[in-house]
């Protein structure tokens, strides 16, 4: 049995839905190890997709006739799915281009409104992907407001302990960014945590890691905003989703300016169109939402749980077996909030040599480099115990990875070590 999770009739239809695990990769099966960065996609999915653009596709939002209103009536369908897979309403649902998108969205849509001043001080973490992070620290320059930092150790962690010591030298920041799960260290944010300790803060999270591998219930977790790409959760490129509070969106000043997202304009000014069509200007990545939503009901046919119980128990056997190494260095932290992800180097080893040796001997796939994460690499780098070379090798699990896929990987380092020395 491949999965505890899943019977085996199951997991086969799940191996079967993506072809490109049955590809050779020098001789070797693909074991596909680069979720983080981008999951692999769904036949079936693809075949919708497929079908849309070919018999149902059309602009939206402006004719009336057939297949402009089935498309219409596609996308907006697949903001009804995504609203229910929040447990959002359907006008909290934006869909932009992905995750750096919607961050940038916020951020120039919160000073450009006035809600964010020149007083004002951002709070994010140490550990933030580039995308929450240089819009901020960039704009900071032109808007005037203060970007501070909760802590990270050694390890890359944000413990407890440092975001209720950043209450103290930071009691009232306007805004807490922060990521939901690190892609770097693995970690899983105390969401909870951080919301009862900035109750007063515009809370924003990045949800690029976290929402793929957990159940986010927007309004139980009181997160003011919350964005995700599609292409990380199964899910077409080009698109994301930005979820925020009704109220709160209706106080922003779009982001873009164009067609569709406008009420009446005259030569002198403009208004703007009701939510959420105010903040979706010009023509959308009409398919790519479409296919996001056909994702989603590929996810809850299998059972969102099953998933999510699946990832947690590849991501404990990732964890445990690369801990077994005494030449490996691991990253994160080391217990249940390490979630779905590893990042660690071999003693003596570049990381891109790691990855290109697993690729070219192993048929594993994994990421190298400073994953989008340079400011959290100079941290690492003091807590190391190895020479460290400012990047990682990272692997990542999803829902048709196996044990069996983590054996091969380990293999592959054991073997790397060997001949390395």
């Amino acid at each position: 049995m491949r999965s505890t999770v899943f019977s085996d009739e199951e997991f086969s239809n799940i191996l079967n839905d993506f072809p490109a695990l049955k590809r050779n990769i020098n001789g070797k099966r693909l074991v596909y190890l680069d979720n983080a960065a981008s999951t692999l996609k769904c036949k079936s999915v693809i075949e919708k997709m497929t079908d849309f653009y070919l018999y149902h596709y059309s602009n939206i939002h402006r004719a009336v006739h057939t297949l402009a209103s089935e498309a219409t009536v596609a996308y907006e369908q697949a903001r009804e799915k995504v609203a229910n897979f929040l447990n959002a309403s359907s006008e909290e649902i934006i869909f932009t281009s992905g995750t750096t998108m919607g961050i940038n969205f916020l951020v120039n849509s919160l000073a450009k409104s006035g809600i964010l001043k020149t007083e004002d001080t951002v709070l994010i973490s140490q550990v933030e992907h580039h995308a929450n992070l240089v819009p901020w620290v960039r704009l900071s320059k032109f808007y005037g407001f203060k970007v501070a930092y909760i802590t990270a150790d050694e390890k890359g962690v944000i413990t407890n302990e440092s975001i209720l010591k950043t209450k103290e030298s930071i009691p009232n920041p306007k805004v807490v960014s922060i990521t939901g799960q690190s892609n770097v260290t693995g970690q899983e944010m105390p969401i909870e945590l951080i919301r009862e300790t900035f109750k007063n803060a515009t809370l924003i999270v990045d949800g690029a890691q976290l929402v793929p591998h957990k159940k986010v219930d927007v309004k139980k977790l009181d997160v003011d905003f919350l964005v995700f790409s599609g292409h990380k959760i199964l899910g077409p490129t080009g698109i994301g989703v930005l979820y925020g509070k009704k109220a709160l969106l209706e106080q922003l000043e779009p982001f873009l300016y164009g067609g569709e997202m406008i009420d009446k304009v005259t030569f002198e000014d403009v208004t703007f169109n009701v939510l959420p069509y105010r903040f979706e200007a010009g023509t959308q990545h009409i398919t790519g939402a479409v296919g996001l939503g056909y994702t989603i009901d590929y996810l809850e046919s299998i059972g969102f749980e099953k998933v999510e119980k699946h990832v947690e128990e590849l991501s404990n056997y990732l964890l445990e077996k690369m801990m077994e190494l005494d030449f490996v260095e691991v990253y994160g932290p080391i217990d249940s909030s390490h979630k779905s992800l590893v990042s660690f180097n071999v003693k003596g080893v570049h990381p891109h040599d790691v990855s290109h040796i697993l690729d070219e001997n192993f048929g594993v796939a994994t990421r190298s480099g400073h994953h989008c994460a340079q400011p959290l690499m100079g941290v690492l780098a003091k807590g190391s115990k190895i020479d460290f070379p400012n990047s990682t090798v990272r692997a990542s699990v999803y829902l048709y990875n196996t044990k069996e896929d983590i054996d091969v990987l380990i293999e592959g380092l054991k073997y790397i070590r060997r001949w390395f020395e």
